[in-house]
């Protein structure tokens, strides 16, 4: 596994392990109302937004109006089970030490990364990152076609003859078009660009001017096309905003990558295992 792929997943597990969580409840400090107490304990309403936010995934399917009392039904047991495990010394318990020391750098990697990388990320760099994509994409021809697809080279003819005749694209597609998707819409297929069809079908279409159909029927393997090209035009670019989120995701893993790069390049670490050291060296070659 590649360092960049491993960094993708450590972001990934440190978001699902809390940054979420942190991002998710910006009021947590000054919410301090008290809607519960345990043992003459408060539970504030900072304490329910936390378990709904790291309960999300638990709490999905539940109605939205259902969600804040399993959250402090949740937080009610959670700490019953809590002050009854530390009655009986399971928090001397070694294991449960490592893991509660795991737990807590988890949460302040996750910390870190919100605090230093996503909080930072603005809507004008996003934007910016996504012009600079776009006009570094080479522009590419799409068409768009409707089709009619029959069995057989002799139904397709036949077709051919009806359109010479005058008969109209739409309403034969409908008639006779063995493709039940496009058929109903007299065979329109939108816009296509190369590559999203089979190769027989892709390289007739491309070759027809626009508002001209196949004189001679084209065959794939799902049988007998004639093809007719309404439109060319240079394939227009995702919209911002059905992209924005996924630009921001990659900002932020390569701002990650980044700031794992200088905290471990300043950062002395001897792996004892050569074995590991070995494949950690091989992983770090790769990115």
């Amino acid at each position: 596994m590649s360092l960049p792929i491993r960094r993708a997943l450590i972001a990934q597990f440190a978001f699902a392990a809390g940054l979420l969580a942190f991002s998710a409840v910006p009021g947590l400090a000054q919410d301090d109302k008290v809607v519960a107490t345990i043992n003459g304990q408060n539970i504030t309403e900072a304490d329910l937004a936390q378990a709904e936010s790291d309960l999300d995934q638990q709490f999905s399917r539940l109605p939205a109006e259902q969600r804040r009392a399993a959250a402090l039904s949740a937080i009610i047991e959670i700490r019953l089970f809590s002050e009854d495990a530390v009655k009986k010394g399971l928090d001397k318990d070694p294991a449960f030490q490592r893991r509660m020391a795991f737990l807590k750098e988890r949460a302040l990697h996750a910390a870190e990364v919100e605090s230093e990388i996503a909080t930072k990320i603005t809507d004008e760099e996003i934007r910016a990152r996504y012009d600079k994509e776009v006009a570094a994409t080479p522009p590419v021809n799409e068409v768009k076609a409707r089709h009619i697809l029959v069995k057989t080279k002799e139904e397709a003819q036949e077709i051919v003859k009806r359109l010479d005749a005058g008969d109209k694209f739409e309403d034969i597609a409908k008639e006779k078009s063995t493709d039940t998707g496009s058929g109903a819409n007299g065979g329109d297929l939108g816009y296509f660009a190369p590559g999203q069809m089979v190769p027989e079908f892709e390289k007739a279409a491309f070759a027809l001017e626009v508002g001209k159909y196949t004189a001679e029927p084209v065959q794939s393997q799902f049988g007998w096309h004639i093809i007719k090209v309404e439109d060319k035009r240079a394939q227009q670019p995702p919209a911002f905003d059905s992209v924005k989120e996924q630009f921001r995701s990659l900002i932020l893993r390569e701002k990650y990558s980044a700031l794992a790069d200088t905290l471990r390049g300043s950062a002395k670490v001897d792996i004892a295992d050569p074995e590991l050291k070995k494949a950690v060296e091989e992983a770090d070659k790769a990115q």
